[in-house]
C-alpha cells in the first residue's frame, strides 16, 4: 500500500530571511519545496503538504491596515484564508511546473480547524507574524493599532498574536478521500483558519494556529507513516551553542522526550518541532523527521544513499514499513 507522508512547510521558507517577499522571490522558493515533494512522490510516498504563513499574514495585515481609510480592513482569521489561497496558489503551480512526468493531481483547499473559546492562548499571545521592526517602528504601531509587540531574539521587534492549540479539522473528510485517490493535498495553510464551535455552527477567531501542532494532527487522522517538519537546519543538534554541540540522527520517542524535558529545544526555536515530533510517534506514527529540503528523500528513503536528517522513531520500526 502506498506510505502517507505529512509534509510541513515554514511560511519563512517561502519567505526567506533578507527577501523582500516578492511574488517572484516567492514562487522560486515554492519551486525548490515542489522538488522536494516530487522527491517523495517519487519514492513511492502519498504527500500531504500543510504549510505555515507568519510572514505572509503579517506582511498582509500591514496592507491591511495601510489601506483602511479607502477599503475596510478584514478580521485576522480572513488574513489567513487569503493566505491559504495564495500560498497554496503558489504551491499547486510549482509542483505542476517542476513534476517530471504527467502532471499529478494536486489541490489546494481551504481548510478550517477548530479551537476552544476558552483556549488561554488568547489572553497571553505567543505567535510572531510579519516583518521585523525597530523599537522606535515598534512604540509607534503599538500606540496607534494596538498591537501586541515584543523583541524577538535579538533581531528586531515583530507583531505577537493568539496561537490556539488545534482541537479538530473540519474538512478532515474531504483531505481523508482525497489522499485515497493518491493526489497531492496541499491544506491547513497557516495552521488552518481557526473557528470556535457554536449552536448551529462555527465563527472564525482572530489568531494563527502553529502549523507544526495543526501537521501533527492531520497526520494522526490520516494514519500517515510520517511527519515531516521542514526547517532551515539539516539535523538537530542536542547542547546548541556549546561546545559540547551534536547532531542527532536517529532517536528513539523516550529519548527526545528526555531531552525535550530537561530544555534541551527552547520554546522559540526547536521546541515546538520536536514537541510535535514527540506527540506524533505516541499517536501511533512511525517516524517524525526534522530536517531542510535538501534533505527529506534521504530521511523517509533509507534506499536513496543521501545524508538523512534528524528522525524521532517509534522503538525499533523501519521508516515505511506498515503500520
Amino acid at each position: 500500500m502506498p506510505r502517507t507522508a505529512v509534509v510541513a512547510l515554514g511560511g519563512n521558507a517561502i519567505i526567506r530571511a533578507h527577501q523582500a517577499g516578492t511574488h517572484a522571490e516567492q514562487a522560486a522558493n515554492a519551486r525548490s519545496m515542489a522538488r522536494a515533494i516530487c522527491e517523495l512522490r517519487d519514492a513511492g510516498w502519498v504527500v500531504v503538504v500543510v504549510h505555515g504563513n507568519g510572514p505572509q499574514v503579517g506582511n498582509l495585515s500591514i496592507q491591511q491596515h495601510e489601506a483602511a481609510e479607502e477599503v475596510p480592513a478584514l478580521p485576522l482569521f480572513v488574513q489567513g484564508a487569503m493566505t491559504q489561497g495564495q500560498l497554496g496558489t503558489l504551491l499547486v503551480m510549482a509542483l505542476h511546473e517542476v513534476v517530471d512526468d504527467a502532471s499529478p493531481a494536486v489541490l489546494a483547499m481551504v481548510t478550517h480547524v477548530v479551537v476552544d473559546a476558552g483556549d488561554p492562548a488568547f489572553g497571553k499571545p505567543t505567535k510572531p507574524i510579519g516583518p521585523f521592526f525597530d523599537q522606535e517602528e515598534a512604540q509607534r504601531l503599538v500606540a496607534e493599532r494596538g498591537w501586541t509587540i515584543v523583541e524577538d531574539s535579538g533581531r528586531g521587534y515583530r507583531q505577537i498574536v493568539a496561537s490556539p492549540v488545534p482541537r479538530r479539522i473540519l474538512e478532515i473528510d474531504a483531505v481523508r478521500t482525497l489522499v485515497d485517490h493518491g493526489t497531492i493535498v496541499v491544506t491547513c495553510g497557516g495552521g488552518g483558519v481557526p473557528v470556535i464551535e457554536e449552536a448551529g455552527g462555527y465563527r472564525g477567531v482572530d489568531g494563527v494556529i502553529d502549523k507544526d501542532l495543526t501537521a501533527r494532527l492531520i497526520a494522526t487522522e490520516l494514519g500517515a507513516e510520517a511527519l515531516v517538519l521542514i526547517t532551515d537546519i539539516d539535523r538537530v543538534a542536542l547542547d546548541f551553542g556549546t561546545d559540547r554541540q551534536r547532531p542527532i540522527l536517529d532517536m528513539g520517542v523516550e529519548e527526545a522526550q528526555r531531552h525535550h524535558d530537561d530544555g534541551q529545544f527552547p520554546p522559540g526555536s526547536m521546541g515546538p518541532k520536536m514537541a510535535a515530533a514527540i506527540d506524533f510517534i505516541r499517536h501511533g506514527g512511525q517516524a517524525a523527521v526534522i530536517t531542510d529540503v535538501a534533505h527529506v528523500r534521504a530521511s523517509l528513503d533509507p534506499d536513496d544513499g543521501g545524508e538523512p536528517g534528524t528522525r524521532i522513531l517509534a522503538g525499533s520500526a523501519r521508516i515505511g514499513a506498515g503500520r
